[in-house]
């Protein structure tokens, strides 16, 4: 997993720093930054397989703005600064960043300027991805062709690399996970109308191809159970049939106060989002980190909370990391703040507007108010995390 993440340079972000868990909630006011910090993720991610244009990029869930104002515009000299984005995992004990740059041209596209490697606090250069490498006959890793990741073995010679060039370069590959990062905001209907299909497979940034993802893991009987216990959060729920083949593009649904089924186009809302978030998790096809942008949305606030439970104890049993953001108080008390991989942030502006995070744990919980134990939903709307407007 990822552990720290440093951002510099991207939108309301000056200079931040954060320490991540396997499941992430962030919390604030509405332009605070919350979206920002995934973002930043997204862009990451996209600079990693070399895909830095506007339309993939949009594919990703990041919201497109001028280079100009994709940088954090604090001063004038901000426009001609890079991105820099870095990341820390739990595999190694190195930093791998990203320098991201644009040129403020016409048509121009983001470029990574640098990828650098740091470790015992000497920076060396990592990897270029327009490198053409040759492997030792003893080593088997992942090499970069047509920009693409593939797992090689071979028995040519390594030409004028040197051991801590490969080092660095096992590096950057212990983020391949990253790569198919995507920020996801389902709709309604996307949800509801399975013909529509998205750019990025297997499920588009607005949960276009939910059908055929639902097919494949309906080969699973394991994981379509998990789906179907995940949606008996609905007291109304009796059964959910995914057809193997169907002119029709439709799954079947059984209420069981009624006496006939229906499927996705008559269902409520909510229903649909909670299948969309089950067959996200349960999927070994779905990206092992991801984020979630607005998670609360359509959701009844003790179904919020039922469903960060179910979220935390799916992604560790199918290895994810989340990020989501949320508005609702309810949200909150879904978390356990005892668990260390589960963690709270609430993400405000300082008074020079620049995007900062405070991490709530069990210690800084408000423990007590009228003698009982103060639930999360109620500290956060007594004002005593932080993060609610001020300014009315």
């Amino acid at each position: 997993m990822i552990k720290k993440i440093h951002i510099e340079n991207y939108k309301s972000i000056f200079n931040l720093d954060i320490e991540i868990g396997r499941v992430n909630i962030f919390i604030g006011e509405n332009g605070s930054g919350k979206t920002n910090i995934l973002e930043a993720l997204a862009f990451v991610a996209a600079a990693q397989t070399d895909k830095l244009d506007n339309e993939f990029l949009a594919n990703r869930g990041i919201r497109i703005t001028s280079p100009e104002l994709t940088r954090s515009r604090f001063d004038d000299e901000s426009i001609e600064k890079p991105i820099k984005i870095n990341l820390f995992s739990d595999n190694n004990n190195r930093w791998l960043n990203f320098i991201i740059h644009n040129n403020n041209k016409p048509y121009s596209k983001w470029k990574l300027r640098d990828l650098e490697c740091i470790a015992n606090n000497e920076v060396k250069p990592c990897l270029n991805f327009k490198t053409k490498i040759k492997y030792d006959k003893d080593i088997s890793l992942n090499r970069m062709v047509n920009n693409t990741y593939e797992v090689i073995t071979t028995r040519e010679i390594i030409d004028n690399i040197d051991i801590p060039f490969l080092e660095r370069l096992k590096t950057s590959l212990q983020y391949k996970k990253l790569n198919d990062f995507i920020i996801y905001s389902p709709e309604n209907t996307s949800l509801r109308n399975f013909y529509k299909e998205g750019q990025i497979e297997p499920l588009g940034v607005n949960g276009e191809g939910l059908l055929k993802l639902l097919q494949v893991i309906a080969q699973d009987e394991e994981k379509i159970n998990l789906i179907i216990e995940t949606l008996e959060l609905f007291n109304w729920f009796d059964s959910l049939e995914i057809p193997k083949q169907s002119l029709e593009e439709k799954v079947i649904i059984q209420d069981r106060f009624l006496k006939t089924v229906f499927d996705q186009r008559s269902t409520n809302e909510g229903f649909l989002f909670i299948l969309f978030y089950a067959a996200l998790m349960v999927s070994d096809d779905t990206p092992a980190i991801f984020a979630v942008d607005n998670i609360d949305a359509s959701l009844n606030p003790k179904l919020c909370t039922e469903l960060i439970e179910n979220i935390a104890d799916l992604a560790k049993q199918f290895d994810k990391q989340v990020f989501l953001t949320s508005h609702n108080p309810a949200i909150l008390d879904g978390i356990d703040l005892n668990d260390d991989e589960q963690r709270l942030f609430v993400v405000s502006r300082n008074k020079q507007g620049h995007t900062r995070v405070k991490r709530i744990t069990a210690d800084s919980e408000p423990k007590y108010y009228e003698n009982e134990s103060t639930k999360l939903s109620e500290a956060m709307l007594r004002g005593y995390l932080g993060g609610l407007p001020k300014n009315f």
